[in-house]
C-alpha cells in the first residue's frame, strides 16, 4: 500500500511562486512513475509533471513546461513541484499520484494509469 500526502498549496498573485510537497510512504518499488496532476474547477484532471523512478526522466505538460520543475528526494521520500511564474489558469486542486508500472514512461501523464492518489492541495492564482 502507498500513502501520498500533499502540502504547500495556497493563494498567490500572478507571477508568484509556490512549492508543493508530497510525502510518500509505504512500499515503493524502483520502477514506475510519481507525478503531479491537477483538476481546475469544472474541468477534468490532467497531468502536470511526472518522473520515471527507474530512469529518472521527467515529463511536463506543454502548459507548464519551463515554469514548473518536478523533483524527488529519495532520502526524505518526498516529491516536490516548484511552480514559478504562476498564472490564473494554474488555479486547481493539485494531486500527487503513483503509477507502479514500469511501462509508465510510454504515457507518463495519462491520468487513468495512476493507481494511488493523495487528497490534494488547493492552489489559487489571482490576477
Amino acid at each position: 500500500q502507498v500513502q501520498l500526502v500533499e502540502s504547500g498549496g495556497g493563494s498567490v498573485q500572478a507571477g508568484g511562486s509556490l512549492r508543493l510537497s508530497c510525502a510518500v510512504s509505504g512500499y515503493i518499488s524502483i520502477q514506475g512513475c510519481l507525478g503531479w496532476f491537477r483538476q481546475p474547477p469544472g474541468k477534468e484532471r490532467e497531468g502536470v509533471a511526472t518522473v520515471d523512478i527507474g530512469i529518472g526522466s521527467t515529463y511536463y505538460s506543454d502548459s507548464v513546461k519551463g515554469r514548473f520543475t518536478i523533483s524527488r528526494d529519495t532520502t526524505k521520500n518526498t516529491l516536490s513541484l516548484q511552480m514559478n511564474d504562476l498564472i490564473p489558469e494554474d488555479t486547481a486542486m493539485y494531486y500527487c499520484a503513483r503509477n507502479p508500472s514500469r511501462f509508465c514512461r510510454t504515457a507518463p501523464l495519462r491520468t487513468g494509469d495512476y493507481i494511488y492518489w493523495g487528497q490534494g492541495t488547493q492552489v489559487t492564482v489571482s490576477s
